[in-house]
């Protein structure tokens, strides 16, 4: 889950075996020049911290056991957070829970399925593209919050074509190169869209003009949101769940967000069906590649998100405040009759599935990819042949940038020392570069380019006395993977 602990050891276990399977599958094919080139990998100390500073993960102390202590940690949680509702006097109408998850928007089931003019597709791998959703509501269930989706190109090239002003999608559109929910991508979102739709809301209702947001304490979800929203939004709270409670606690886990996608799935399965009975020429192949776009995904996510019922939403709010539920459990039944039809659709379009490969399908957005996907998805969102135009990461500074910011900011300051008021600048100096600065400097310090898995093999071997003087150098043994941290990292 996100927010979980992993140990750094595992890390550095799992990152020798996908080099490991690479190398082993690159000397198979013969290329003897290419497997002369390798490196030996050793997922030693010093790149574990190295990817941790490309991939921005951190690192989370937790003491005692503390890691471990999920539900005497979440029965605390519980009460503290029902006596904060009665002595603050929360209505469920004022409080909101939101989560992220992430989504293969064309996913079939992994068993081979067989169309009118294919017998079977021998080695059929579903595909795959991924994005990350965040959604959210507030615990009555009568308010759903504009859904988030963040993707790995800014403009489509569907986009383009049709003309789509991403304003009126139905989802507040944003990108990255991972398709990740950033702490800046979440903190646009609950300014932009999050407290001006609640503020809303609350006054149509007729509502005291109080709300709060409760979150867990994902990689993407900023401590300091409540000062940044203090300036606009002072009538809105920003309340964390403990760590290790989020599946416990966490509202929107408890059959929401699984709710939502079996709905997508179906929506999904019904377009496919609808398609391939219109045109008895159209294989289910043909579909995906020409007729399913991300524009078609988006409306599904619109409408999938917009069909899940107000019980579901007000189910999920039992394991945190039981008292605002007024139908428990209504969800399960509901569940069981989405995956039917799934299933039903499925079987009537030729697709082998049953009810098992549909929790399958659901529970494959949240598991970890093999080492062909992780391949076949890099090369899908970096090298997409054209098809889409990728964005950059959404705050990409280059090297040349960061000069010319401290070299203008150090002019600046020269000139401002000669203010009368001196007191009164250097206090705000000090503001500027602790507030704003700071971050530059610290992007400075992490500044190091990514490689991909391919090119990591293309890589010219280096030179084994010059990576021993430079260990000697520096007094490190680059082999030394232990006592690795453990870290918290995203998990889509």
């Amino acid at each position: 889950m996100r927010g979980d602990t992993v140990p750094g050891h595992f890390i550095c276990e799992r990152a020798k075996c996908i080099f490991e399977e690479l190398k082993a599958k690159a000397e198979s094919s013969g290329d003897s020049a290419s497997t002369n080139r390798y490196e030996t990998f050793r997922a030693s100390k010093g790149w574990f911290e190295r990817f941790k500073q490309r991939c921005e993960v951190k690192s989370v102390i937790r003491h005692g056991e503390a890691a471990s202590a999920n539900h005497e940690a979440a029965d605390s949680f519980k009460m503290e957070f029902q006596r904060l509702m009665e002595d603050e006097g929360y209505l469920p109408q004022q409080v909101f829970n939101c989560d992220e998850t992430g989504l293969f928007w064309k996913k079939m089931p992994k068993r081979t399925f067989i169309t009118r003019e294919e017998a079977s597709i021998p080695g059929h791998k579903p595909m795959k593209d991924q994005l990350t959703l965040l959604v959210g509501a507030n615990a009555s269930g009568d308010f759903k919050l504009k859904p988030m989706l963040v993707y790995h190109s800014d403009t489509p090239r569907v986009f383009k074509q049709k003309k789509i002003i991403k304003a009126n999608l139905g989802v507040f559109w944003r990108c990255n190169k991972n398709a990740w929910v950033t702490r800046h991508v979440f903190n646009e979102w609950a300014i932009e869209v999050f407290c001006p739709s609640v503020k809303a809301y609350l006054e149509r209702n007729r509502l005291p003009l109080k709300a709060m947001l409760l979150l867990d304490n994902a990689p993407g979800h900023d401590p300091a949101l409540a000062e940044s929203l203090e300036a606009q939004f002072s009538f809105i709270t920003v309340k964390f769940l403990p760590p290790n409670t989020t599946p416990l606690l966490q509202p929107m886990d408890q059959q929401v967000i699984s709710n939502f996608k079996k709905l997508y799935t179906k929506k999904m399965f019904t377009k496919c069906f609808e398609a391939t009975e219109a045109d008895k020429n159209l294989t289910l192949k043909e579909f995906w590649k020409t007729q399913f776009t991300i524009f078609d995904c988006v409306r599904l996510i619109v409408s999938a998100w917009n069909d899940v019922s107000i019980r579901v939403f007000n189910s999920a709010r039992k394991p945190l405040w039981p008292s605002v539920v007024q139908e428990a459990d209504v969800s399960f039944a509901q569940e069981d009759s989405i995956e039917t039809e799934i299933v039903t659709l499925g079987q009537a379009m030729g697709l082998e599935v049953d009810e098992d490969d549909v929790e399958e399908m659901i529970q494959d957005h949240e598991v970890e990819l093999t080492t062909e996907e992780l391949i076949e998805l890099e090369k899908s969102t970096e090298h997409d042949s054209g098809e889409e135009e990728h964005c950059e990461d959404d705050h990409v500074v280059t090297v040349q940038e960061l000069k010319d910011l401290f070299s203008s900011w150090e002019a600046v300051k020269s000139v401002v020392r000669k203010h009368p008021d001196i007191a009164l600048t250097e206090l705000k100096t000090c503001d500027y570069e602790d507030k704003v600065l700071s971050y530059f400097k610290n992007l400075k310090k992490k500044w190091q380019r990514q490689t991909t898995l391919d090119s990591f093999f293309k890589r010219p071997r280096k030179d084994p006395d010059s990576a021993s003087n430079s260990t000697r150098r520096s007094g490190t043994n680059p082999d030394d993977a232990s006592i690795l941290p453990d870290v918290t990292i995203q998990l889509l």
